[in-house]
């Protein structure tokens, strides 16, 4: 699957570079805009990055029945620390619109939630409104992750590197100076299978990589989490993100849904 997605994202990337120039996304007016920090965000709030999210791959269809504005909106009002905001629209029904749309009703940080392979994309994040991007190992080489890190940090983005096994920390030794999170994935993106003790396995790792670079980035967990005491368990541990968009969305009102999980926490 995980294949296929790139695969298609290849094709998506060079029929946008067709269509839409840099040049051209210099000129939109959330390109000069000061972003927000996520990682200060995370750091100082309920630690929650609520996520928009109509399908996935693993789980079909979620919810494609609600409002973008409104949903992030009451995400943000419920006291999530940033937005997640699934731009792909072949796999998980989303589109850059909706990070438009997003950007322009609310004022939290915001993640282009998608598999950002070339610096085009983080041309376009930056012009829709995003304040952090996404890099997922599993679909870079550590070369390829490095380059558009540089790029996240040229054009002022933050940026979110997400391993989700023990072989992709050397990803993160590479890097570890130029990101603002690192995020352990639970969701194997080869199997989809989903075991929450993976950030626990890999938290120790991880802060050994922290302890060795002057740069003081956050952890997040990300992808499985629907009860607070595994979060609890979780925040004891050491992680300051909770990345959740299945739980909020399978709800008929995810913000209310996401209000009420983060008084409980």
């Amino acid at each position: 699957m995980l294949e296929k997605i790139i695969l298609q994202k290849q094709k998506e990337v060079a029929a946008f570079k067709k269509e839409i120039s840099i040049e051209s996304l210099k000129e939109k007016p959330f390109f000069d805009r000061k972003t927000i920090s996520f990682k200060e965000a995370i750091k100082n709030g309920s630690g929650i990055i609520a996520e928009f999210k109509r399908k996935s791959p693993s789980k079909g269809i979620i919810n494609d029945s609600v409002d973008i504005i409104e949903i992030t909106q009451g995400y943000a009002s419920a006291g999530a620390s940033a937005l997640s905001v699934l731009t792909d629209t072949e796999f998980f029904a989303g589109q850059i619109s909706d990070l438009e749309m997003a950007r322009s009703y609310n004022e939290i940080p915001i993640l282009r939630k998608d598999f950002m392979i070339d610096e085009f994309q983080i041309y376009r994040a930056k012009a829709s409104g995003a304040d952090v991007i996404l890099l997922i190992a599993a679909v870079l080489s550590p070369k390829r992750c490095l380059e558009l890190a540089k790029k996240a940090n040229e054009l002022g983005l933050e940026i979110l590197l997400e391993i989700h096994d023990r072989e992709e920390l050397a990803q993160v030794k590479e890097i570890a100076h130029l990101v603002d999170a690192v995020g352990v994935n639970n969701r194997n993106l080869k199997t989809f299978t989903v075991d929450i003790e993976e950030s626990m396995r890999l938290f120790d790792e991880i802060q050994v990589i922290k302890s060795q670079t002057e740069n003081d980035f956050v952890l997040i967990s990300e992808s499985g989490l629907s009860d607070v005491k595994t979060v609890l368990k979780l925040k004891e541990k050491g992680f300051q993100g909770f990345l959740m968009g299945e739980y909020f969305m399978k709800h008929q009102d995810p913000a209310r849904a996401c209000r009420e999980f983060i008084e409980k926490l």
